[in-house]
């Protein structure tokens, strides 16, 4: 990107940056960290996690240069909880986040709080997904709620301006903006640069539209999991709502305009968002393939379709998901890459920490799935790759159970800021470094949002490197134990499988042990269970 392309944008959006503490006060060689948070990107969609769905070189050059994770987790896998872990370093049920309904404090301490008091120019870019005003950065613009894909809304300062292009491309715009003109160049500096991409409902940018027609992805061994009604697992994998072929709309999720019935699915609505030249390549690229898709399954009754021809149905939707799943990753990487262009051409790369990470897992058809949520390891795991050529290796790996709770520590750590006593997580600044191997031995998780769309459980559990309890609760009362060695994509619960019988009782001496350590209890799954159904009861007119 040009600079004077750069200043454009600087002059648009109206910037100005409001500095927190002296140059001088601290010593110049703190490093600069830039964060680069995804919304539900999974680790199979990144090529260096080696799942072979796609190339993701940019991302890719964090993880040769730096190290990556492989077995990062969340503390609650959904957007706006996962944030609030992020920014605070506490779990949910501590930070007052646990669900996408409660409101988030934004007066209690959180790292670029704590950065900015202490010398650091500090930035919010893209999407947050919490309510409020934003606190503990010189400077903000962010997405309203969601966010949309084409010609997207900013809040800036309080008040929205549309900014006509498409969102990924103009988030990462806005955050080479910020580090070539808005920030104050005497001070280190953090910047949160958080893409919308690839959370549903999966626009790609117009450059790629077309990615991937000439390719037939198969669906995961277990993309079929509902035909043995998710034999070897409890009610919750039974009665969730997120299968892809039963749940995703037509028009909303796989671009159809009309559904197989005839009948206008209402993305005509969303494309009003379009200028012409963007509607234009849009028909263009879906049209035929719509096209083809009708007169090959219009008019089908389903209660007379075959077992064959719905499975044929379910791979088209499957293909339709992904490749558009992957269309918008791919704009992602393209702006990491010219992140990671800027900061060599200005000499910035060997002071600066660059994050990669999502705010949680995503299902790409696992178990006939999408979404995330559970403590399952698609949605529990998330991508994590770092890079600090001062500190960490070529071609690190860490198989340490990291979470979203150690980020904000791990940079005040790198910052010289001594990490308040309420933050739960840990720095894994020595971890990453290699100067010590020692680390936590299982990690806790929970999560809240039922009822709710997509009909995932209440539950919470704990992890090992190698087995997983969870206990699913509120409408069941119902516990699951997979041995993650065995039984990678946890199929069959050997809870009640006599031979486990001692690792049981291990798991549950962890999970009460983690569940202390944290100041968890049922007290609290009381608490936000009673505050969620206030609003959810509201909500629905009862």
């Amino acid at each position: 990107m040009s600079l004077k392309k750069i200043s454009f944008l600087f002059l648009v959006v109206g910037m100005a940056v409001a500095g927190s503490a002296k140059a001088d006060q601290m010593p110049t060689e703190r490093p600069n960290i830039i964060f680069i948070m995804a919304d539900d990107h999974a680790y199979q969609a990144i090529s260096a996690y080696g799942e072979g769905l796609n190339e993701t070189p940019n991302i890719d050059r964090i993880a040769k240069e730096g190290a990556i994770f492989t077995r990062a987790t969340v503390t609650n896998s959904i957007c706006a909880p996962s944030r609030a872990v992020l920014l605070t370093g506490k779990h949910s049920f501590m930070n007052g986040k646990v669900d996408n309904i409660q409101p988030f404090d934004w007066e209690q301490d959180n790292f670029p709080k704590l950065m900015q008091a202490n010398g650091y120019a500090t930035a919010l870019i893209g999407k947050i997904h919490l309510d409020g005003q934003p606190k503990g950065f010189d400077y903000s613009i962010v997405l309203p709620g969601q966010g949309e894909y084409y010609n997207p809304d900013f809040l800036i300062n309080g008040k929205t301006k549309r900014i006509e292009g498409y969102v990924t491309d103009i988030t990462t715009d806005l955050a080479l903006d910020w580090l070539e003109n808005g920030r104050d160049k005497e001070k280190p500096f953090v910047m949160l640069y958080h893409q919308k991409a690839p959370h549903r409902n999966w626009k790609p940018a117009p450059e790629y539209l077309t990615l991937y027609d000439d390719k037939e992805f198969s669906p995961p061994a277990n993309f079929f999991d509902e035909e043995t009604n998710y034999q070897g697992r409890g009610t919750a994998a039974k009665e969730q709502a997120m299968e892809i072929d039963e749940i995703m709309r037509w028009g909303r999720d796989l671009m159809l305009e009309v559904n197989p019935n005839g009948d206008s699915t209402g993305l005509k609505g969303e494309l009003r968002r379009f200028n012409p030249e963007q509607l234009k390549a849009w028909r263009d690229a879906y049209d035929p393939k719509n096209a083809a898709f009708l007169k090959a399954y219009g008019k089908l009754d389903e209660n007379t379709l075959t077992l064959e021809k719905k499975r044929e149905i379910a791979i088209w939707k499957y293909n339709r998901y992904i490749k558009n799943y992957l269309r918008t990753i791919k704009s992602v990487d393209d702006g990491v890459g010219e992140v990671l262009d800027y900061l060599e051409a200005n000499g910035l790369a060997e002071n600066t920490i660059v994050v990669y990470t999502s705010d949680q897992g995503f299902y790409l058809g696992e178990h006939g799935w999408f979404d995330k949520r559970f403590m399952y390891e698609e949605s529990f795991r998330t991508p994590l790759l770092v890079k600090y050529p001062k500190e960490i290796k070529p071609g690190t790996t860490i198989k340490s159970l990291v979470q979203n709770l150690d980020f904000a520590p791990t940079f005040l750590d790198y910052a010289g800021i001594e990490v308040p006593k309420e933050m739960q997580g840990d720095s894994f600044r020595k971890l990453v470094s290699g100067e010590s191997n020692e680390w936590r031995d299982a990690v806790y998780y929970t999560y809240y949002e039922y009822p709710a769309e997509h009909s995932v459980k209440r539950h919470n559990g704990v992890s090992t490197d190698r087995y997983k309890l969870i206990h699913f609760y509120y409408d069941v009362d119902e516990w699951e134990l997979y041995d993650l060695e065995k039984d990678p994509r946890e199929m069959n619960s050997v809870y009640d499988d006599p031979s486990y019988a001692e690792v049981k009782e291990m798991m549950h001496k962890k999970f009460e042990e983690v569940r202390t350590k944290y100041g968890d209890s049922d007290a609290n799954d009381k608490r936000f269970l009673d505050e969620y159904m206030e609003v959810y009861n509201r909500r629905n007119g009862k």
